[in-house]
């Protein structure tokens, strides 16, 4: 009678155990969808910018055309290596939430908003050499020089408002909330379309009313930004105080953290970089259809980084919380997520390839030399998803030195493949580029199996 009794009873214990595990796998699947979906919404939102700018400066002449995209790109360049802001500050926070550790959660901001405040300060001192040395850069033609020039002078006022914008988008992501990065995202671009629309249409201002009409929308996302803070959470700033805020260790442990992920990203940042200037050597066709091609690169990471970023939050919080069993599962729930999308775009990418690049161009020259290399596009999305989703993982653990030594690796075997053949081509450029992608995802995998949570 004892058998008896003890077996069901043990199957109700297992059954129970396994309705536990679904319930928590349903609840983080709910976390994950909570979070990725608005940012995926905000990430749809940046290409707008770009293309009202152009349709802006089409009315004028193709100079202008010309001089708003090298200047767009100057500061997409500029902009991108200081992610950091955003990222660092992510993990940190999310950390912190987990601790249930209020302080450290406003001390966070604190210091994130003091760099963006610093290093702003060193880039307007610097800003005419640095004016220069982009110029020179970019191989800007002599007859667009003034007006990129133009458009620099004004625009780069806009960067206390974008990095402080940055730090806040990392802090408010960092505590589990993606509504105000939404929020931010879509007020600042909506106000940067119309009023550099009202600038260039209504007052006739040209190049610098795209750019008064940019910097105007940066300052409106930073107050918003800081109104959202002080109304909604007032009491994660109750335990601010100077003297802690002086604290040097914490604020060095900051600091190595952004500096390893400032790293990182000038890595990444070579590496297209490079993709860009060996494609322009093999001359102009092959320049634009890459250019085309690399527009299919982009999509897949507005689409994926929605749940990278989804990943920073929830690792970090439970990082924090030391709970390492919600901590593995949203690590695997997240990457199921990602290669869902991943699988779905290489889908999509082989299916309607042809469709996309008619899209972009109606040179059939352009189009013959982008076609064979549609393939490359098709399977890039299962071949770097990883790297992506490892991003959002490592960000949550603040593991910032492994993020810049598994980039810096990738970027040296991206080089040291293209260099390997004698004479390399597009086909080359593109495998070589491909490597980088999935060496990243590889190493970063080997480096987290081998460490786990404790990785830094």
């Amino acid at each position: 009678m004892f058998v008896l009794w003890k077996v069901p009873h043990e199957v109700a214990e297992h059954l129970k155990g396994k309705e536990i595990a679904i319930m928590q796998r349903h609840r983080i699947n709910r976390e994950i969808l909570r979070l990725a979906i608005p940012n995926i919404l905000s990430n749809l939102t940046v290409p707008l910018i770009g293309s009202v700018d152009v349709i802006l400066m089409g009315g004028l002449s193709a100079a202008h055309i010309g001089a708003i995209g090298i200047g767009s790109m100057i500061f997409n360049v500029l902009y991108w290596n200081f992610g950091f802001l955003r990222m660092g500050t992510t993990g940190l926070t999310a950390q912190a939430l987990g601790r249930q550790d209020d302080k450290t959660i406003g001390l966070t901001l604190l210091r994130a908003l003091l760099s963006a405040l610093v290093i702003s300060a060193i880039l307007l001192a610097l800003r005419t050499p640095i004016e220069d040395l982009a110029l020179l850069a970019m191989s800007t033609d002599p007859s667009q020089a003034n007006l990129v020039s133009e458009y620099f002078s004004i625009r780069i006022w806009a960067i206390p408002a974008t990095l402080g914008i940055y730090a806040l988008l990392g802090w408010f992501l960092g505590l589990q909330n993606a509504i105000y990065p939404l929020v931010l995202t879509v007020l600042v671009n909506a106000v940067n379309m119309g009023l550099s629309a009202w600038l260039v249409m209504g007052k006739g201002m040209g190049v610098s009313g795209v750019a008064w009409g940019t910097v105007g929308a940066q300052y409106v996302g930073l107050l918003t930004g800081i109104l959202l803070v002080v109304s909604r959470y007032r009491d994660k700033l109750d335990g601010i105080h100077w003297e802690a805020a002086k604290e040097i260790g914490p604020f060095v442990h900051f600091l190595k953290i952004n500096s390893d992920i400032f790293i990182r990203t000038i890595c990444l940042t070579a590496a297209y970089a490079f993709f860009y200037s060996r494609s322009a050597t093999l001359g102009q066709l092959a320049l634009a259809a890459n250019t085309i091609l690399y527009q299919f690169m982009i999509w897949m990471s507005y689409g994926i980084d929605g749940f990278a970023f989804a990943a920073e939050s929830l690792v970090g919080k439970y990082k924090g919380a030391e709970d390492e069993a919600r901590l593995k599962t949203v690590i695997l729930r997240s990457f199921l997520w990602g290669g869902g999308v991943a699988v779905l775009l290489s889908a999509a990418y082989a299916g309607g390839g042809t469709l996309i690049i008619g899209f972009f161009t109606q040179e059939p020259e352009v189009i013959q030399v982008a076609r064979p290399f549609l393939w490359w596009v098709a399977i890039l999305p299962m071949l770097s998803f990883a790297s992506f989703m490892w991003d959002g993982v490592f960000v949550g653990l603040t593991a910032s030195r492994a993020m810049r030594n598994s980039m810096a690796a990738a970027l040296a075997i991206f080089l040291l493949v293209w260099s390997l053949h004698p004479n390399p081509g597009n086909v080359h450029l593109w495998l070589s580029f491909a490597l980088f992608l999935t060496a990243r995802g590889l190493l970063q995998g080997y480096l987290f199996f081998l460490k786990g949570s404790n990785l830094r």
